[in-house]
């Protein structure tokens, strides 16, 4: 598998965790350095551990989670967004909207993002390709998108205010109902 395969791959993986990250930056969460910190780098570390973990798991643990893998990126996106919306419908300031670059919300958006990479480590296993390389390119190619991604959600979110917040959240929602779609289409 050469390099440009691979920039292919990472490219295609990190759109999920692109989305996310502009739909958290426009809606006002990634305000200062540490929060665009732990978004590019937990989106990048988790697309790089997935398919290292998809690859040493093997075929048996991989096509079990593979019958249900979709639910668990839509629940989690849903779940995700959802709290986004309603904290952007909230008019009153009392609700202190939960910041996704931290604890459960940010492990739970990074596990959502980058499901499809454990199935991708699992074909790079079964083409006795060597996981090291293409798993450090998906990493770092998710956190360089997680970042341009933020940038730009940044002046979306100056320019919309608060209603980025409630889109933020829809995104999310629409990732995840895409994600679940895609996989009904495809296994119907």
């Amino acid at each position: 598998m050469g390099t440009f395969d691979v920039i292919i791959i990472a490219v295609g993986l990190a759109m999920d965790a692109a989305a996310v990250s502009l739909a958290a930056a426009a809606s006002g969460f990634a305000g200062n350095g540490r929060a665009v910190f732990r978004l590019a780098f937990h989106f990048g570390l988790f697309q790089f551990m997935m398919p290292v973990a998809g690859w040493f798991l093997g075929v048996g643990f991989v096509s079990y989670l593979r019958a249900f893998d979709h639910w668990i990126a839509f629940g989690l996106l849903v779940f995700v967004g959802g709290r986004m919306v309603l904290s952007g419908l909230d008019k009153s300031d009392n609700l202190i909207p939960k910041d996704p670059s931290r604890g459960l919300t940010m492990v739970m958006l990074s596990l959502a993002t980058s499901i499809d990479a454990l199935a991708i480590g699992l074909s790079l296993a079964m083409m006795d390709i060597n996981i090291w390389y293409p798993s450090v390119m998906i990493g770092v190619i998710t956190s360089g998108m997680s970042l341009g991604a933020i940038a730009l959600g940044k002046r979306l979110g100056t320019l919309f205010g608060k209603r980025m917040e409630m889109l933020g959240g829809v995104i999310l929602v629409l990732i995840g109902t895409r994600i679940l779609i895609a996989e009904l289409i495809t296994a119907g």
